[in-house]
């Protein structure tokens, strides 16, 4: 075949477009079991961070296998064996029983996510875990930093009257047990890590509130 001919030439990309594809399609196909487990090494790390646990890679899933276990609970609040009901994590630590409870939200220019423990009162914030996909840098981006996670520790999800009012941030400064500092000059983030928690927190208040000591 002549190899100037136009014919020659739309031939070889297609067969080079076809082989392309077909070495990328496996690739992705072998690497997909390594994606998964790196994915679930990570909410490994993630929920330990909540119980203000920070293991070497290596040692995550040890780590976790030790300390936690999963449970799934039903609207009602009752314990069930089910892949489609609310999901929960109870921890074994040297502090005591920590309940770890999933968030997910929609921050300023993404998704927002984290985990927050309580106490074994089901009350008390014992650690709190957030992160973001493409928050501002020096502004909400500051959700996933420690000094804004540390100021969730010994709050209360609870007012003094017993309500349900769960942790919020206040721009103007924490005034009680339920609330924490704002990030200065992010007010949306800060806004939406409030209806995160919130929102989620409520998906579970029933087996809060029945589990409550």
């Amino acid at each position: 075949m002549d190899k100037n001919k136009n014919s020659y030439i739309f031939i070889y990309s297609v067969i080079l477009v076809v082989v392309v594809a077909g070495v990328l399609s496996l690739v992705a196909v072998l690497l997909q079991p390594k994606q998964a487990k790196n994915l679930e090494i990570e909410q490994k790390r993630n929920i330990l961070a909540a119980l203000k646990v920070t293991p070497e890679t290596k040692d995550v899933e040890t780590t976790y296998a030790k300390m936690v276990k999963e449970i799934a609970v039903d609207e009602a609040g009752n314990e069930v064996a089910s892949d489609d009901a609310l999901k929960l994590y109870v921890a074994n630590t040297d502090k005591g029983i920590k309940y770890v409870f999933p968030l997910s939200g929609k921050g300023l220019w993404g998704p927002i996510w984290g985990y927050l423990s309580l106490n074994e009162d089901l009350n008390t914030v014992y650690g709190a875990y957030f992160d973001h996909k493409s928050e501002t840098s020096g502004l909400g981006a500051e959700i996933a930093t420690e000094h804004f996670q540390s100021q969730f520790s010994g709050k209360k999800i609870f007012d003094k009257s017993n309500k349900f009012v769960s942790v919020k941030t206040n721009k103007r400064g924490a005034s009680n047990d339920n609330e924490v500092n704002a990030i200065s000059g992010a007010t949306i983030t800060s806004t939406s890590v409030n209806e995160m928690i919130e929102s989620c927190l409520k998906s579970y208040l029933p087996y809060i509130e029945k589990s409550r000591k």
